[in-house]
């Protein structure tokens, strides 16, 4: 598989980030605007799952997806040493994102078949070239990461399979993605929070900084690995439950460890943190749910999804792009600003899944803060991530 060249007239193509970054953010905020207005206007569009499936596909095949391949596509060469994948392959694969993306918007147009076919192709592409680099360099640290890509591509198969009619189990297919993506992010996060937090505080002379890896982390990682892929499997049984409340109490004291609180002046590393807090909050609210009606299944979905998910996609993509065009690693205000929409959006969505007057209106307002955020980064950084690197 050919990385390819792309000349410097055409930087968009020059690393993994740019274009799929790019793409994170516009659909982020196009395909939760469908969805209001599927959801509230009568909108009627040709797609083949009901339109709450859709939003939730959407969410994960889609935006989720397309963040990250920007992610990896980036981080691989750097962990690898390997040339990274640019010009016309990385453009043909953002051009199978962009045919999935089509795929299931027009899905009844066409047979299940093919638009199923279409849309898996990019997730089981992104699977082979990440395991494909990292074996090639005989990274072992990294061998498990195309483990949680593979497995949003069965996820995302198993979701086709229950629409075609298939014995599959009710919610099965999305509900693997989302423990797929959490595992991801508190694998990643366990890298890369403690490490860019240790930098900053030693660079202010601070003399408690996070240590290394240790038993609470791989503790932490595997009781909650193990909650999520239970509930993925049996969401009804209750010990498991228990399983996710243990995994996100270690998860609150590894994230104690890392020392956020003394980040709070530079908010591009804190809100690195209140993302890692939302997974502990939405592991919480998971097994709470489980095991009574205290906290409603869809407050802790969206505590992991607009909280979790949302808050560190924009944390990595603003941070990504930032430190990879040249820019300072500092948030400005505008950037800031991104990161209260997004955090005051995941908050009104999980206050409006419990039972409170005028619901209506909080959903409304979750998702004009939400479109306003990813609408943010895209107006800011999509000069960034179109031009050459700064200078």
């Amino acid at each position: 598989m050919s990385n390819g060249h792309s000349g410097p007239s055409f930087p968009l193509l020059t690393l993994g980030f740019r274009p799929f970054f790019l793409a994170a953010g516009v659909w982020a905020a196009i395909a939760l605007a469908l969805w209001i207005g599927m959801l509230t206007g009568g909108l009627m569009l040709p797609i083949r799952f009901d339109p709450l499936t859709w939003h939730i596909h959407e969410m994960l095949f889609g935006f989720v997806l397309a963040a990250i391949a920007g992610f990896l596509l980036t981080a691989i060469p750097n962990w690898t040493g390997r040339p990274p994948l640019r010009g016309w392959p990385l453009g043909a694969m953002a051009l199978l994102w962009l045919a999935g993306r089509l795929s299931v918007l027009c899905g009844a147009l066409m047979p299940l078949w093919l638009g199923a076919a279409i849309d898996i192709a990019f997730p089981a592409m992104l699977c082979v070239i990440a395991a494909r680099e990292i074996i090639l360099a005989g990274s072992r640290r990294n061998f498990a990461i195309p483990v949680p890509v593979a497995m949003l591509g069965v996820s995302n198969l198993l979701m086709y399979l229950e629409l075609a009619g298939y014995a599959v189990p009710y919610g099965l297919g999305w509900r693997l993605a989302l423990a797929g993506i959490i595992t991801l992010i508190t694998v990643i996060g366990g890298r890369i929070i403690p490490i860019f937090t240790r930098n900053w505080l030693a660079k202010r002379g601070a003399t408690r900084l996070p240590p290394q890896h240790g038993l609470i982390d791989s503790l932490s990682l595997g009781v909650l690995h193990a909650g999520l892929l239970g509930w993925a499997i049996l969401p009804a049984f209750w010990p498991v439950g228990v399983l996710l409340l243990l995994g996100a109490l270690f998860n609150l004291a590894r994230l104690w460890r890392w020392g956020g609180a003394a980040t709070g002046a530079e908010p591009l590393l804190f809100i690195l943190h209140v993302g890692y807090l939302w997974v502990v909050v939405g592991a919480a609210f998971l097994g709470l749910s489980m095991l009574g009606s205290v906290v409603p299944l869809a407050a802790a979905i969206h505590a992991l999804t607009a909280g979790a998910i949302g808050t560190m996609v924009l944390a990595v993509m603003t941070r990504v792009a930032r430190g990879h065009t040249g820019r300072p690693l500092a948030a400005d205000r505008v950037t800031t600003l991104i990161y209260v929409l997004v955090t005051l959006s995941a908050t009104v969505r999980v206050a409006a899944a419990f039972p409170l007057p005028m619901t209506s209106v909080l959903l409304d307002l979750s998702a004009g803060l939400w479109i306003a955020s990813f609408l943010l980064f895209v107006l800011i950084y999509s000069a960034m991530l179109v031009r050459p690197r700064a200078a």
